[in-house]
């Protein structure tokens, strides 16, 4: 079962250091891109994976293909995706070893979760990390 605890949630986000957002955006009027601005502020690496401006920069970051490009250790795996495309970013955070998933506003996969959930991975779904910190009163990571 997805993480829906309040506790759960909060725990995950204490924890957590490095943040890998598939669907990253570098257009100030998307939502991963503001999304992004607020986790990187909160104190957490937000890594950028989208094959579409793969090379480039947002926020000071390299924006990577795929998570299997990433060498260093994934946390949590922040997918901007439709539902439908959910499924190919939980097999890129189980395959990369990620710690938990984290699937946005809207986006609901539950085989996907079940996948990742037999994999030993966390889940989340259909919530918004940059509306779950200053709700739950997660501290600024660092502090």
């Amino acid at each position: 079962m997805p993480l829906t605890a309040d506790a759960d949630i909060k725990a995950l986000l204490e924890s957590a250091r490095t943040i890998a957002m598939i669907g990253a955006s570098d257009r100030p009027d998307r939502s991963s891109y503001g999304v992004m601005a607020k986790l990187q502020a909160h104190g957490y690496r937000v890594i950028p994976v989208n094959p579409q401006i793969t090379g480039e920069h947002v926020h000071g970051e390299f924006v990577f293909r795929d998570l299997s490009q990433l060498g260093d250790p994934i946390d949590i795996v922040d997918i901007f995706r439709n539902s439908a495309a959910a499924g190919d970013a939980v097999d890129q955070a189980i395959a990369a070893g990620a710690k938990a998933v984290w699937m946005q506003l809207g986006v609901i996969n539950e085989d996907a979760a079940a996948r990742a959930e037999a994999a030993g991975l966390q889940v989340v779904m259909d919530r918004c990390p940059a509306i779950e910190i200053p709700r739950l009163g997660v501290a600024t990571i660092g502090e």
